[in-house]
């Protein structure tokens, strides 16, 4: 599968969003990973529809808006309006019969769903829920914060997921040119990086670097 490179928003410059979404789309980015945290789901605060309003101003690139947030089905419609193109959802929060509602509503407004697990979250628990997404976000740090370090235990997790999901499968956490090139080889294709992408000299150079496998 063609490997996408997912810039994490929350690692951008923040007086300087703008300018910072031209660089990842000039530098070859393929989407954007906005995170959306409420100090509830997770022990972090950070932007809500208003901000991805302008995001969504700002590039032509997708927004993969990953709801980390209590009761995500209340906020879905804002976020969807301010210019989503793909919501991403915690099996955490929500029951299935939640996430057939979620998926019926997006369906019918042309966005994405992805369902995510937190590290600690079995793969059990998202099985029933494969049918209903478009792609599956597999966490490899405990979500809340930027720049944590890799868990290897996610690899596992990707391998087992790789077997019976045949659609996009992102990983979030920790990834950089060694962490990236162990997750393509566990299945995923798609790799949200933050730190490593924002805190680059070379920005095109990192995105780069995160579809190839690096030099020993």
């Amino acid at each position: 599968m063609r490997i996408k490179v997912a810039p994490s928003i929350l690692s951008a410059d923040f007086s300087n969003l703008a300018d910072e979404l031209k660089k990842i789309e000039r530098a070859g980015a393929d989407l954007v990973h906005v995170d959306v945290m409420d100090g509830h789901f997770v022990p972090n605060i950070t932007i809500g529809p208003v901000v991805v309003k302008y995001l969504r101003k700002a590039t032509r690139l997708a927004l993969d808006t990953h709801l980390m947030i209590e009761n995500p089905a209340k906020y879905i419609d804002a976020f969807v309006k301010a210019g989503s193109d793909m919501i991403t959802v915690h099996i955490e929060t929500v029951t299935l019969k939640n996430l057939a509602a979620i998926a019926r509503k997006l369906k019918n407004k042309k966005v994405k769903l992805g369902i995510s697990l937190n590290p600690a979250t079995p793969l059990e628990r998202i099985k029933k829920a494969l049918p209903l997404v478009d792609f599956v976000l597999v966490m490899s740090v405990n979500p809340g914060f930027g720049g944590q370090e890799f868990m290897p235990s996610a690899l596992n997790k990707i391998r087992s997921l790789r077997d019976i999901f045949k659609k996009d499968i992102a990983v979030d956490g920790g990834i950089n040119d060694f962490t990236g090139a162990e997750a393509r080889k566990a299945g995923a294709n798609v790799l949200a990086a933050g730190s490593y992408i924002f805190g680059a000299k070379d920005t095109k150079k990192a995105i780069n670097s995160l579809r190839m496998t690096p030099r020993a």
